[in-house]
Order: C-alpha cells, then structure tokens, then sequence
C-alpha cells in the first residue's frame, strides 16, 4: 500500500494520504505511519469511515491503547469508565452527559501530563461537528524548546513542574484553594527528552502546569509566564479545521493542544483513544 504525507504546516502536522484505516494495514506501511509520525507530531486522516473495532485497530498501530482512568475523588467529566474510549461531546441524553469536556474553548495542554507514565499519543475520530468553531490547534513543543532564552533554559534546567488537571477548562488551579491530594498531579521534568526520538521538548502548558519546583511562587509565576508565551507562539502552531470522517493522532510528550469555541446548541461528537506511555525523564 503506498501512501504520501503531505505538510500541513512548516514545523508541525502532516495528512498522510493513500490509507484506508477500516482494512489491514500491511508491515510497510505501519513502518512509513510511524516514521511520519516521530517527524510531524500530528497526523490527518481525512475520510475515513471507522467503526469502535476500525479505531482500536488503527491506533495499535502505534502502541498499546490505554483505558480511561476514573478521577480520584470520583468526580469529574461525564462518560463511561473502564472502556479505552471518552467520547468528547456535549450531547445530553435523558438530561445526563453521555461524554466528557462537552462545550466552549479549552486552553493548551498535554493529556495526562499529570499521570506519573503520560500517555504517549491521543486519537480523536470526528463523528458529528458544528457549523463552525471547535477548531483544534497544536503546538510543536521541539520548536518551543529551541525558542526559550539561553539564561532561562539554564535556570530551569533539572528543575520540575508540578502537573495537575481539575477538569477545567479555561483556569488554571488555585493550589492555596484545594487538597492536591484528591486531585490527579505528577511532579514531571519541565524539560524532557523524548523517549522514541531522543529529542528536547518542553514539556509545560498553561491549564495544567501550576508551580516550578525550588523557585519562589513569584519567580516560578514570572517563568511560567514565559514559557507558556513561548509555547503558544503562532510561528509553531497548526490549526485543525475538522471534517467529519477525520482521525487524528497527536504527540503527547512533544505538543500541546486546545480547542476553540463553538456554537453550544449544537451536537459535536469526537471519539477519543489514548495509547500508553511511560515516565518522563530530563
């Protein structure tokens, strides 16, 4: 099977053409899949008609598919557990959430940077979309590493950031306002070598990174700033414009993403696959 992968931004995503992800993929093309993958960070299969087996399959493709984790206090976003799949949607049946993070913009993040093995990569598969909005954007956190002034990357250096997610949004946490033991988190390195291609990544984001360890909550306020400036930085971003039948699979460990509003009356449903990961380390 051939396929081509075209860029669809300079440093960062790539539509891989020529693959129908409902069939067996042969050895080749897996290979050439995965190779595409470690150079672009996100990958765009357009028009691809997958049933929940069509997914699994296609996510094994590049590792093991993880299953969902309950929140620690058992509150949290909607949806069934102790399943692989979350769908992401804002559809409402018999007056309960059949999914998670239904509605409205979301802000840069890695999922489960907060874990203490963060997952390596999510698929997310559109299966209903709004009229307009919910666009996806992505940053190449490789690039965002190579932008950080050569004194602050110095400073920080060795030093970690304490990862934590509340199922919010658009906030970060108030650390002085709740019990972070009730709340998943993960002390991670702020700089991290990526396990599959030896590359420095920054690895912070503004929803979920909360304090850099050793610095005062000044200084680390004042840092994270920065580098959450930096991370965002419109040189090193691609946005996604969804259309039903796209797949996407992105990198955890090397990028951030977030999602822009949409018209809430409207029903937007995406199905969301996670594959394992491991430890992060400086």
């Amino acid at each position: 099977m051939a396929i081509s992968v075209k860029k669809l931004h300079p440093v960062i995503g790539a539509e891989v053409q020529g693959v129908d992800l409902s069939k067996p993929v042969d050895g080749e093309t897996a290979a050439a899949i995965r190779r595409a993958f470690e150079d672009h960070v996100v990958l765009v299969f357009r028009d691809q008609q997958l049933d929940e087996p069509a997914q699994l399959t296609a996510a094994g493709l590049f590792g093991k598919v993880a299953m969902r984790r309950r929140p620690i206090s058992g509150d949290g976003p909607g949806g069934s557990f102790d399943t692989p799949f979350m769908l992401v949607t804002n559809i409402v049946e018999d007056g309960k959430a059949i999914g998670a993070f239904g509605d409205g913009e979301m802000w840069f993040h890695h999922d489960t940077s907060y874990y203490p093995e963060p997952h390596r990569a999510t698929l997310l598969y559109a299966l209903k979309l709004t009229s307009w909005g919910g666009e996806t954007s992505f940053s190449n956190l490789y690039q965002a590493y190579e932008m950080i002034p050569q004194p602050l990357r110095d400073r920080l250096e060795g030093r970690k950031v304490l990862q934590i997610h509340d199922y919010k949004r658009r906030e970060r946490l108030n650390l002085e306002a709740v019990d972070i033991a009730k709340i998943r988190h993960m002390e991670q390195p702020i700089f991290i070598t990526h396990p599959a291609t030896g590359r420095k990544a920054l690895y912070v984001s503004r929803l979920m990174s909360a304090r850099i360890e050793g610095l005062s909550r000044a200084e680390s306020e004042e840092a994270l700033a920065t580098l959450f400036d930096i991370s965002e930085d419109p040189s090193i971003i691609y946005e996604h414009k969804w259309r039903l039948g796209d797949l996407v699979i992105w990198d955890n460990w090397c990028s951030i993403h977030a999602r822009k509003d949409f018209p809430r009356e409207e029903p937007r449903l995406m199905r969301r696959l996670t594959i394992e990961g491991q430890a992060m380390r400086f």
